[in-house]
């Protein structure tokens, strides 16, 4: 089969022929109808941390049609059309019957998105509803990202909420936030090419001022923010945000950061900042999130910019590396 792997850091990937998977016990096969490329693979071509290996097939937010099943497994059927939860687990620990499957100790992610097949286990596999396609499956697990650090927010209806970063994680949460009852939504970045989209997305203001952040988004949501929502992941970051919440405010880590940073802990106490983080979601979110697009959300459909070829995947994942005004991109295997 065709896929796109990994050929080491800082390298471009590569379009190139793979043996085909085949499923093991308790194991299935899918054809990839949609992938979607995440920031967090283009992070982990350029660093370390993430312990990527040559030959790695990366794709994590996919969907597609069940092609082979493995000895044991019975949960579905050749022809099925599924959204794929990227998280391994084990299925049957207490952690995995909660749905709380970041915490099974088979925990891992899911990756394989990158190629025309892939292999999962039938407790990752959510039946994709009928009315629904492969392209709002592959969108799903941005959402339910963004849903798992909402939901850990605590948000009380009114509250006003500034998020950081306009990233696909971040126009998420404001879809989020003023669907659960937001007083005033303000998108903060350093560049207005999402702007449009935000404000599609459920944003009230976006603000982009590099020059006085804190001021700019406190004048666009009218004060302090009751809760800030940190989605971009560098160093820094977290201090301008304490800056940014109110005093007993909260502040909750989506941003995924590899690099050290500091922490002004002085001005967080004295402000009594609640600091959360949010680690990835549970299944119970991921059927939510799918379940507002059953239901005639077009809001998250809106993140996608464009779709392309596998074949095509290398060059433009590269392009992705810089500042663009694509959203969220999806392949098409």
């Amino acid at each position: 089969m065709k896929a796109v792997t990994f050929q080491g850091l800082h390298k471009k990937l590569a379009y190139e022929d793979i043996p085909d998977p085949t499923p093991g016990e308790g194991e299935l096969v899918v054809k990839v109808g949609r992938c979607g490329i995440c920031g967090s693979d283009l992070h982990m071509t350029e660093d370390a941390a993430y312990g990527c290996k040559h030959g790695d097939v990366l794709g994590h937010e996919f969907a597609g049609e069940v092609m082979a099943l493995g000895k044991g497994t019975t949960q579905f059927r050749p022809g099925d059309l599924v959204s794929v939860i990227p998280l391994k687990s084990c299925g049957h620990c207490e952690h995995c019957r909660k749905g709380a499957v970041q915490w099974c100790a088979e925990f891992g992610l899911q990756g394989g998105g990158y190629s025309e097949y892939a292999v999962t286990r039938p407790n990752q596999c959510i039946p994709l509803p009928t009315d629904l396609t492969l392209a709002d499956g592959a969108i799903i697990e941005p959402m339910a990202v963004a849903l798992h650090g909402v939901n850990l927010a605590a948000m009380k209806t009114g509250d006003k909420v500034l998020v950081l970063g306009a990233g696909p994680i971040g126009l998420a949460v404001a879809f989020w936030a003023k669907r659960f009852g937001a007083g005033k939504v303000a998108v903060q970045d350093i560049a207005d090419f999402q702007e449009m989209r935000a404000l599609e997305m459920g944003a009230d203001v976006f603000v982009v001022d590099p020059q006085d952040p804190v001021g700019s988004a406190e004048q666009g949501l009218g004060g302090k923010a009751d809760i800030v929502f940190e989605c971009v992941g560098i160093p820094g970051l977290i201090d301008q945000a304490v800056s940014q919440v109110r005093g007993d405010g909260t502040i909750v880590l989506l941003g995924l950061c590899t690099k050290p940073d500091t922490l002004n802990t002085f001005a967080m106490l004295s402000k009594q900042v609640r600091l959360v983080t949010s680690a990835f979601f549970t299944r119970q979110e991921y059927v939510a999130s799918l379940a507002a697009l059953e239901a005639g959300a077009i809001e998250p459909r809106r993140l996608i910019t464009d779709t392309i070829s596998l074949a095509n995947t290398p060059d433009v994942f590269e392009s992705l590396k810089h500042r663009t005004t694509q959203c969220k991109v999806m392949i098409a295997p």
